[in-house]
């Protein structure tokens, strides 16, 4: 275990490199720059000031080549300096600090939606292949996998106002917008908050119903299940002991897409019921080009997807003693 945690560690180092390489890269493709919005807006008030633009292009090291630009921007990050938004004016650590616990908070809870329903119901439709529960929830989970979320999340948003009078978009109802902090305030808060959770996790829960079921059925055919049957174990303690903990592939797995998605907030739903996520703030950033938040936030969301991959290796090696052993 400890030479396969090793040089899985290893591989991190030039990953992480070329990330940044392409992280960089990336932001720099598309034609032109901030400072050119800059300018086309002062052209369209029919005053191009020449000083502002020097300026402009000192503070942010527009000036340079894109290599020393690269290095500037690498160095900072190292010191914990990840620069200054060009669209907000503010340093890039504030702008994604001030919405990131709400972007975990939704995350986190999906996640955990996720999971207590897509296992039971797995399992479920595992033992009960092709009964009416199996194809009940095989309809929904097609469902749940065909429906994009910004549909689902439209829709449930209709009903929440048509039907039961709930303001929807945002955090806060209006009374509580800028209330200090209660019980009221609370409550209110998870009475918005339910629907982006359900959205998020919905197409989630789909999949992982389907390929637990799918591996779940697979681990019941082998011979050691009806070796345990044959010792006298029941199918209650069979189920959880052997097949069901081979078939736990799939939940740990989803550790490495955990990761960033609490950083990106699911975009589309975020900007659906406008909430003051990560998300709606990485898309401005990459349609005004400003260069240092939306590249820190390419750069967070692939380091979090590297790390979050190596967890993921590490719990599968460690529920799976294959895994390990066949990566010698």
């Amino acid at each position: 275990m400890g030479r396969y945690v090793l040089r899985r560690l290893l591989y991190l180092v030039p990953t992480i490199v070329l990330i940044s390489v392409v992280s960089f890269l990336i932001i720099q493709l598309p034609p032109g720059s901030y400072l050119d919005t800059v300018i086309a807006e002062m052209a369209a008030e029919g005053q191009v000031d020449e000083t502002r633009i020097a300026v402009l292009e000192e503070r942010y090291g527009l000036d340079e080549p894109l290599h020393v630009q690269y290095f500037t921007w690498v160095g900072g990050m190292l010191q914990g300096d990840f620069g200054e938004s060009f669209l907000w004016n503010r340093p890039v650590s504030e702008l994604i600090g001030s919405r990131l616990l709400l972007s975990v908070a939704i995350s986190l809870c999906a996640l955990m939606v996720t999971w207590l329903l897509a296992f039971p119901i797995g399992i479920y439709s595992a033992v009960r292949r092709y009964s009416f529960g199996d194809y009940a929830f095989t309809m929904v989970g097609f469902v749940g996998l065909a429906v994009p979320e910004f549909l689902l999340g439209l829709g449930l948003a209709y009903i929440a106002f048509t039907y039961f009078g709930q303001e929807v978009g945002g955090l806060f109802s209006p009374e509580f917008q800028d209330s200090a902090w209660n019980l009221g305030k609370v409550l209110d808060l998870l009475g918005n908050v339910w629907m982006p959770i359900v959205v998020v996790g919905a197409a989630g829960t789909a999949a992982l119903i389907r390929t637990l079921r799918a591996t779940l059925l697979d681990e019941l055919a082998k011979p050691y299940v009806d070796t345990a049957r044959a010792k006298g174990l029941t199918e209650r303690r069979l189920l959880l002991k052997y097949p069901v903990r081979m078939a736990l592939g799939p939940f740990l797995s989803t550790v490495g897409w955990v990761l960033p998605a609490l950083v990106s907030g699911e975009v589309v739903v975020s900007i659906v019921f406008n909430l003051p996520t990560t998300g709606p703030l990485l898309l401005q950033a990459l349609k005004a080009q400003d260069m240092y938040l939306a590249g820190s936030f390419i750069m967070i969301l692939s380091l979090l997807t590297v790390l979050g991959t190596l967890v993921s290796d590490l719990l599968l090696a460690w529920s799976d003693p294959r895994i390990r052993y066949g990566n010698r």
